[in-house]
């Protein structure tokens, strides 16, 4: 693959390894099994991290001006400078929950300090940032909107949800209340910029439908806000303490669990329309990470709710999406690694599908619209 087609959608596979990591530390049962699984992927989504940093700084280097005529031109790349916040986010929280076995608590809650501010930052540039660019520079067309436009939204929802784990680690009084704080205003503003666009992108799906195949992935991108938001409610009352914290594990839990169902709905329509494209003849594209870190994001909620209601089956319900988050990590993984060795063969830029040498299905930032 040419280093100038690398856009900021590479971080998806970053952001899918990493949920997984999380997820198996989630889960309410301890396994020797999921603790050394989870500590492989956090590893393992570290270094793809670190990979994709360094090869998006040789883009930026080389191409800035490419870079930045996408970002300003074309709404279809722009939305995945989501990517890279919650790509930061979801390492910098596996760093904390699972690598602190590893490398020592202080260089754990650092490392994950360091990822949480800067995927914060950059979280809310690309939140106000690209709807900016949609409003003032991209031409947008009635009808062309897709969940991908939730992208750059869902960011400071991962933001919320993985923040509260650092308060125990700041000093006492109004550091612990600013982050924990600042963590219920990041899932405000993403929750309430997701229920504005979230109208737009169904209306889509009904009267225009969503074209071409390889885009109908995405339509499990939806999951993210539903379950990243119940985890972030979750997460923000087990740190929370004084006079309102009895008000937000109440609100944790009155919002968490219909959230989820409708998650749940979501997850059976999304499956069954990607069934139907599969038979269809949808091939492998990288799109196949969308199955990945909504579905993790619902592992997360679904085991935050088991701990705070004590019920089996929301522990049980974590379980079934961990297995099916490991499913979906390991065909979107196996595709991309035959995409890329298909593309190093035969020197294409990384844009089309290993089956049958056809080009039916293309990179994330590159779907025709």
């Amino acid at each position: 693959m040419r280093i100038i087609d690398l856009g900021p959608n590479w971080y998806a596979p970053v952001m899918g390894t990493a949920i997984v990591a999380n997820g198996a530390h989630a889960l309410p049962a301890r396994v020797p099994v999921l603790d050394a699984a989870a500590v492989a992927m956090w590893a393992l989504s570290a270094l793809l991290l670190a990979a994709v940093m360094a090869a998006r700084a040789v883009h930026l280097a080389r191409h800035r001006d490419v870079a930045a005529d996408r970002l300003r031109r074309d709404p279809a790349a722009a939305v995945f400078y989501g990517c890279p916040p919650m790509a930061l986010l979801a390492v910098g929280a596996a760093t904390l929950a699972v690598g602190a076995d590893v490398v020592g608590t202080r260089a754990a809650v650092a490392a994950a300090l360091a990822l949480w501010t800067a995927g914060t930052l950059y979280a809310l540039a690309v939140a106000a940032g690209v709807p900016y660019l949609m409003m003032t520079r991209h031409e947008l067309r009635r009808g062309t909107a897709d969940p991908t436009w939730l992208l750059p939204l869902v960011a400071p929802m991962v933001a919320a949800a993985t923040g509260p784990a650092l308060v125990p680690h700041l000093p006492p009084g109004q550091p612990r209340l600013t982050l924990l704080y600042g963590c219920h205003a990041l899932f405000g503003a993403s929750l309430l910029a997701t229920l504005a666009m979230l109208p737009i992108v169904w209306s889509r799906l009904l009267h225009d439908r969503l074209a071409p195949a390889a885009l109908t992935p995405t339509l499990f991108l939806v999951l993210g806000p539903l379950g990243q938001s119940t985890t972030a409610a979750g997460q923000i009352a087990d740190a929370a303490s004084g006079p309102h914290a009895a008000a937000m594990r109440a609100f944790a839990v009155l919002y968490g669990v219909p959230v989820m169902g409708f998650a749940l709905l979501w997850l059976a329509i999304a499956a069954a329309l990607n069934v139907r494209a599969r038979r269809a003849g949808m091939g492998f594209a990288m799109t196949w990470w969308s199955f990945t870190f909504p579905v993790g994001t619902c592992v997360t909620g679904a085991a935050v709710l088991a701990r705070d209601t004590g019920l089996a089956v929301l522990g049980a319900a974590a379980v079934a999406l961990w297995l099916l988050l490991a499913a979906a990590w390991t065909a979107a993984a196996a595709g991309t690694l035959r995409l890329l060795a298909t593309a190093e063969r035969t020197g294409a830029n990384g844009n089309g599908t290993v089956a049958n040498g056809s080009r039916r299905g293309t990179m994330l930032a590159d779907v025709p619209r």
